[in-house]
């Protein structure tokens, strides 16, 4: 069928509507298209409000359509707008953005700033699957919309360090049967760099570990990439857990440091291997100064605080921050000293507590997973009448519900940032500013 498609949708399709048949006026979603463009797609999924398609064809292209860099595109599932040229990218994001919160209820117009940097090679994270194909060890990612292992031979989104270690992974592999054995128990491998890529982790994810022989594939490795400074291996297994199966991690052999010390927005941030941190390389010190330029006072209270990189911001400018993460390794072990307080605990059980407490903050931080903080953390926060509230999100979805929330209960939205974290794929990241 020939399809118009109309706009960007949240997830990396194009949006049109069938012209033709008995499902005329139908929704159907069709990924790699543009807006404006005149398509030829086949039906490739039915439900019961819309259609998924397969595109075929592009009759009539968009002149924001380009070559795309990486050779994978379309094939592997990580990113979803490299036909887009970049400036055409950011226009489709801000659009899903504004229509996600005027669907939730925010409809007071407001304007979306946004925040951009370089959008190739800038993530300083990576996690590769590991398998043989075609009688070799291979590294690669998934298939779009399949389980089936894709091997690659480039990944362009991330930093240029990462890709080359997993190369030399595969060259060792190739050579030493020692090396060979590792690679044959790993099924996946996650590499970390810092943003200058200085330094570098590796984590080998094993269901059993071979008797020997780490130690030794480390030193190796390290004369091919200068960079490691250390590498450790986690052992998975599986559990039945109220009838379902759940996936454990167990952390196995070690060799070197155990993180890196990551510099952003002026600070030094400890990062164990496997601990979170934003992947952005380029944007994470303008992300920071979003969140805490120009916030002052006496106590500020960081929400899903990770591994504090608004903590330690916060602290320049408020006599007393409490940090709260629920896991808190990283965070309990660095954030300490004068008007520092970090807390092991859940959001929502803090906020249970702080409830019924008098300490009230001057600024509340929150920067949740892609779940959003929830109706009852809204609700919470809604009795602490905290007059500046800053909400961190990776979800426009999850946004919109909690941002709907929080203005049915007195707050104004003040501000609306759009920053550009993960360029040519349809995920973005949103920094509103809330005030009573």
């Amino acid at each position: 069928m020939k399809l118009r498609i109309e706009k960007a949708i949240y997830g990396g399709s194009g949006l049109a509507h069938q012209t033709e048949g008995k499902d005329a006026g139908k929704a159907i979603f069709v990924p790699f298209t543009l807006p404006g463009e005149l398509v030829e797609a086949q039906r490739s999924e039915e439900k019961s409000s819309f259609g998924e398609a397969k595109l075929l064809n592009i009759i009539e292209p968009s002149a924001n359509r380009i070559e795309q860099r990486c050779t994978h595109f379309g094939e592997c599932g990580g990113c979803h707008y490299q036909h887009a040229d970049y400036a055409a990218q950011i226009e489709m994001k801000h659009e899903i953005l504004r229509e996600t919160l005027e669907r939730a209820g925010l409809t007071d117009p407001l304007q979306i700033q946004t925040h951009t940097n370089k959008p190739w090679h800038y993530r300083n994270r990576i996690r590769l699957r590991a398998a043989k194909f075609e009688g070799n060890l291979r590294v690669g990612y998934l298939r779009r919309a399949s389980a089936e292992f894709l091997p690659i031979q480039m990944c362009p989104i991330s930093a240029p360090l990462l890709f080359k270690a997993a190369e030399a992974l595969l060259q060792l592999a190739q050579q030493d049967p020692n090396a060979s054995r590792w690679m044959q128990a790993a099924t996946e491998i996650e590499l970390f760099t810092k943003a200058d890529q200085t330094k570098l982790q590796i984590t080998l994810f094993v269901s059993e570990e071979p008797a020997k022989g780490f130690i030794d594939l480390c030193t190796k490795l390290q004369q091919l990439i200068p960079q490691l400074v250390g590498a450790g291996t986690a052992i998975l297994s599986t559990e039945a857990g109220r009838g379902r199966k759940v996936q454990k991690i167990k952390q196995g052999t070690s060799w070197g440091t155990e993180g890196l010390n990551y510099t952003a927005a002026n600070e030094s941030y400890w990062v164990s291997r496997g601990g979170f941190f934003q992947v952005n390389r380029f944007l994470i010190d303008e992300l920071v100064n979003l969140v805490t330029s120009n916030r002052s006072g006496t106590l500020a209270w960081d929400l899903f605080a990770g591994v504090g990189l608004f903590s330690r911001a916060l602290t320049k400018t408020f006599k007393q921050v409490v940090a709260v993460e629920a896991a808190a390794d990283d965070l309990t072990r660095t954030f300490k000293g004068e008007g520092r307080r970090a807390i092991a605990a859940t959001t929502l059980d803090f906020l249970r507590a702080a409830v019924v407490q008098r300490e009230r903050p001057d600024l509340i931080v929150l920067d949740p997973p892609r779940a959003g903080v929830g109706l009852e953390v809204c609700s919470l926060l809604a009795r602490l009448k905290t007059k500046h509230i800053v909400h961190v999100s990776c979800d426009p979805v999850t946004l919109g519900r909690d941002l709907k929330a929080m203005v049915d209960s007195g707050y104004r939205l003040a501000e609306l940032h759009m920053i550009d974290l993960f360029p040519q794929t349809f995920h973005l990241e949103t920094v509103a500013i809330l005030q009573q």
